[in-house]
Formats: structure tokens, C-alpha cells, sequence
């Protein structure tokens, strides 16, 4: 069964940064064949999606004010994904998810197959 666990939220000063990490598990094929998407969700907001890569590597951008700040990548180890924030902000406040499925969608709002629980980013001074 496929699992998807976020780490590495906590708390951090305005203009800090962090890496968040997303661990993919049971995958029937390799983790490589798999798309990563990262979304976030403010307390009493939507949960918006950020950013996805795909099985090659490939990059779709949801959230274009995000795009200079916030980095995904794949691991060498084909199950890890990151989010490197940089220049964070107080609104980058959030539970921060990882969700997949088989590749990545135009819209962030399409459906994923399967989530994290999150894990908790606190920009405060």
C-alpha cells in the first residue's frame, strides 16, 4: 500500500529557510514512474498546490508567486522528494502535504491519488 510521510516543518524566523522532505513507500513499480506534488493549506484557507515533478524530472509550476522561493527536486534515493523554502514569510504558514499519483496534473485542484498527513511550517518572529 502506498504511504507518502512529510517531515522537516517547524518553526522559523521571516527570511529563514527550510527542507521539507516527502518519503514515498509501496509503490508496485519504481518510484521514478511515480509524479510528487507538494501542496500547502493556512489555517482557515483552501489547500492550494505548490509545485509537482514528474518521473523525468519535469517541473509543473501551480503557484507562480512561489516559483523564485520554493524548490522541488528528487532525492538520489528514488523515494525522497524536497521542498526547499527560502525567504519565508509569515503567510507561508501551513501544514505542508506531498500527494501522487502517476503524473503530474495542469491544475493543482485535479485529483491525487494518495497523501501525506502533513507537516507543520510556522513562519514567526
Amino acid at each position: 500500500q502506498v504511504q507518502l510521510v512529510e517531515s522537516g516543518g517547524g518553526l522559523v524566523q521571516p527570511g529563514g529557510s527550510l527542507k521539507l522532505s516527502c518519503a514515498a513507500s509501496g509503490f508496485t513499480l519504481d518510484m521514478n514512474n511515480y509524479a510528487i506534488g507538494w501542496y500547502r493549506q493556512a489555517p482557515g484557507k483552501e489547500r492550494v498546490g505548490i509545485s509537482c515533478i514528474d518521473s523525468s524530472d519535469g517541473i509543473t509550476y501551480w503557484t507562480d508567486s512561489l516559483k523564485g522561493r520554493f524548490t522541488v527536486s528528487r532525492g538520489n534515493a528514488k523515494n525522497m522528494v524536497y521542498l526547499q523554502m527560502n525567504s519565508l514569510k509569515p503567510e507561508d504558514t501551513a501544514v505542508y502535504y506531498c500527494a501522487t499519483r502517476r503524473s503530474c496534473p495542469e491544475k493543482y485542484y485535479y485529483g491525487m491519488e494518495y497523501w501525506g498527513k502533513g507537516t507543520l511550517v510556522t513562519v514567526s518572529s
